[in-house]
């Protein structure tokens, strides 16, 4: 599977009862307004096995897809084969016993102590995140960062990971290997120590590494804990060492099994299936993350290799984060031959930057810090955009290249325009907020960037004057197009009346006003739109047709943007604002956010349309798992009183097998949500208790960015490119 065709599938309830019986929100919101508001359904008859257990065979087959833009499938009814033995065990914990009044007694018998790795088997989310897809391949993160720290150190150039025919994953470095000797506090070898305690390394002292990722000292500790088996070898003092272990417990001792002149680690290990069930490695979602490292370190060599399938990939980068640039801009038109690249160090503060200007009208800025990717920002990042807003700006008053009558001051957004950066620093003493380390605290990397990136950016545009006037007049046509979107924003809440709390004409609201109550369907088409209008449950489900395709954003200012009537009914119905400026998630009307189309071409391409808006201006609705698309039948099959509906060829074959004679047997293609009558649009697509939907998530930003770019951009080579690459992975062609 190529790297940039990214989906996967994930069951969640949405909508059935709770496991302890309670209530859902959506049953909540229903009661909350049943007494005074609209009309009452009846439960729907449940959807046929059938269509329950291809979801499974779904699910199996999107699996083999990575994601960037990931596509969750959330269902309503209970999903199949919850395989998560860790949660059934966490709930197994001691049980306080109950007095005669029914009150738990609280006295020292309630206390549990857990030993050694009994805490990561218990509560395994605690430090890998989830035990999902996501958490899964986590695993493999933490064994591969120790490596890429031995390489920080100087002691590494060379990490080899394999996907084995088993399921089992090896990785090996060529690094010193990791201590045998017999440490003095424990009394047992340091392997064992450091592969069966957690909060044991060698990066705390700072004298064996000087940065590392695995800070926190709990990495290969815990792939051990949420492992059927690990093993692990090392090569050191001439001599190969070998120890085994079981759900974190050694079965054997450390021994001598064969001499070996080199250095180095490898550990090869199987995920347990009580924790993360029958998950597979997807060898492109470790691809990304093997590619990622390689341009963070560079010269480092790294590869992957898929036993299963014979695919592998090598990847050593001499250019390092400014090749890194140059792969996330490859979709784009760049201002300039080569990024613009500088490095160094400022008070023990390694320190690197790239970055170039493209011709499009969105920032993409990826800061890193020992290795790991500060989704969130932090200190780094602030002091690099205000160096970069005071650079430009002393530069361009400088030069006289701002023009007194038009007044015009550049702000952060107008410097950041088109701009595609790369960031990555290693901190002695990191301080993240929270575990998922995806933000940094440090307060005084602010002042020590921004210093250094005042530096570098002022000496290269000192040499490099006509780069440095095509950056600022690229500044000044997004400062103009910005106030030219002031206005037009200013217009927009004039004629649709959003400051006395106008909403589009064509939006049928819901009476609950609680946002976490309820959810807007965007829905193509009028006709459509009708059908889903009649359908909905007008308590809690908003509908808001829409005309045609939207704008794509993609190669549009946002003051252009905004003239397109359908995009401003979408933001005014949505309630959030638009541009850096204005928009605010928190002030979105509705909890969900549907994208409900037709199964063919215009629909696809509808959806992606609007996935790139959202992408692109509303990034933080998919952050926080607002997006979804809405997964309506390709198929309705039916027999006298008996009829069925299924979501793609492979339901529609096993509903087919299950009647014995296939004459009289009715098949219906459904091209498009017209052709459903309002009843049928709620059973199949819109009753909490009956649908499944697919959460939009963002996994990779950077790979994100790129497909979209790719997809939607202007260049047409890298487009035909990714067609023909991922021709063979189309389903349910519509021609």
């Amino acid at each position: 599977m190529p790297t940039r065709k990214k989906t996967k599938t994930k069951k969640e309830k949405t909508g059935a009862p709770g496991r302890n019986g309670k209530a859902t929100q959506w049953q909540a919101a229903q009661g909350q307004a049943a007494a005074s508001h609209g009309k009452s359904r009846g439960k729907e008859t449940n959807l046929p096995s059938p269509k329950l257990q291809s979801k499974s065979t779904r699910q199996q087959k999107s699996m083999d897809k990575t994601p960037v833009i990931e596509l969750k499938d959330t269902a309503t009814h209970p999903a199949n084969g919850d395989d998560n033995g860790a949660l059934e065990n966490a709930n197994k914990a001691t049980t306080p016993e109950t007095t005669s009044d029914g009150v738990d007694e609280y006295s020292a018998e309630s206390i549990t102590v857990l030993k050694g790795l009994e805490a990561v088997r218990r509560r395994p989310a605690m430090y890998i995140g989830d035990t999902s897809v996501k958490g899964f391949h986590h695993l493999v993160y933490e064994v591969v960062d120790n490596s890429v720290d031995e390489a920080l150190a100087g002691f590494c150039d060379s990490i080899e990971v394999f996907i084995n025919t088993d399921g089992s994953v090896t990785v090996e470095d060529n690094g010193r290997g990791i201590p045998v000797d017999i440490h003095r506090d424990t009394n047992r070898p340091a392997l064992e120590v450091v592969m069966t305690m957690l909060h044991a390394g060698g990066k705390f002292d700072k004298k064996s590494y000087k940065v590392s990722g695995g800070l926190h000292g709990v990495g290969v500790s815990v792939v051990n804990a949420l492992s059927e088996w690990l093993e692990a070898y090392v090569a050191r003092d001439g001599n190969l060492y070998y120890q085994k272990y079981e759900r974190g417990t050694p079965v054997t001792d450390v021994k001598v099994v064969g001499k070996r002149k080199t250095t180095g680690t490898k550990v090869v290990f199987m995920p347990d299936t009580e924790v993360f069930g029958k998950v597979k490695f997807n060898f492109d979602i470790l691809t990304e993350r093997i590619r990622e490292l390689a341009f963070l370190n560079k010269n480092l060599k790294l590869s992957i290799t898929d036993n299963r399938s014979e695919k592998s990939h090598k990847f050593q980068y001499k250019g390092g984060i400014g090749q890194f640039v140059q792969y996330i801009d490859e979709a784009r038109e760049s201002l300039m031959k080569k990024p613009i690249f500088f490095e160094g160090d400022r008070e023990a503060v390694p320190i690197e930057v790239a970055l170039q200007y493209n011709d499009g009208y969105n920032e993409n800025i990826f800061t890193y810090v020992n290795n790991i990717h500060t989704i969130e920002g932090g200190s780094h990042l602030v002091g690099f955009k205000a160096a970069l807003t005071k650079t430009i700006n002393s530069y361009a008053v400088k030069n006289n290249l701002l023009k007194e009558k038009e007044n015009i001051q550049l702000t952060g957004d107008d410097v950041r325009e088109g701009l595609t950066c790369v960031l990555s620093i290693k901190v002695l003493e990191p301080q993240f907020e929270g575990q998922t380390k995806t933000k940094l605290g440090n307060s005084e990397i602010r002042g020590i960037v921004e210093s250094f990136c005042n530096e570098g950016l002022s000496s290269y545009f000192e040499a490099n004057p006509p780069v440095a006037r095509k950056i600022i007049e690229k500044c000044l046509l997004a400062a103009r197009s910005r106030e030219a979107a002031r206005k037009a924003r200013e217009l927009t809440r004039k004629k649709s009346g959003i400051d006395s709390s106008g909403l589009p004409g064509k939006l049928a609201d819901c009476s609950i006003t609680d946002p976490e109550h309820c959810e807007i369907y965007i829905v193509e088409g009028d006709s459509a739109g009708g059908s889903a209008k009649q359908g909905r449950d007008r308590r809690f489900q908003a509908i808001l047709p829409i005309k045609g395709k939207i704008l794509n954003v993609e190669k549009a200012r946002l003051d252009k943007i905004l003239s397109n009537e359908e995009i401003r009914n979408l933001v005014t119905a949505l309630g959030t604002g638009i541009g850096s400026d204005d928009f605010d998630a928190a002030r979105l009307r509705y909890g969900r956010v549907i994208i409900m189309t037709d199964a063919d071409v215009d629909g696809s391409h509808i959806r992606t349309l609007l996935l790139t808006f959202f992408f692109r201006y509303m990034k933080a609705l998919i952050e926080q798992g607002r997006i979804y698309i809405a997964q309506p039948p390709l198929y309705r099959v039916w027999k006298g009183k008996e009829e069925f509906y299924c979501y793609d060829d492979d339901e529609k074959d096993v509903v087919l097998k299950r009647f014995n004679e296939k004459s009289n047997v009715n098949v219906q293609r459904y091209k498009g949500l017209g052709e459903m009558n309002p009843e049928q649009l709620w059973k199949t697509t819109m009753d909490p208790e009956q649908r499944t939907m697919r959460q939009v998530t963002i996994e990779e930003a950077f790979e994100a960015d790129l497909l979209f770019s790719i997809l939607m951009g202007d260049k047409v080579e890298p487009r035909r490119k990714f067609i023909e690459e991922n021709a063979k992975y189309v389903r349910n062609l519509d021609v």
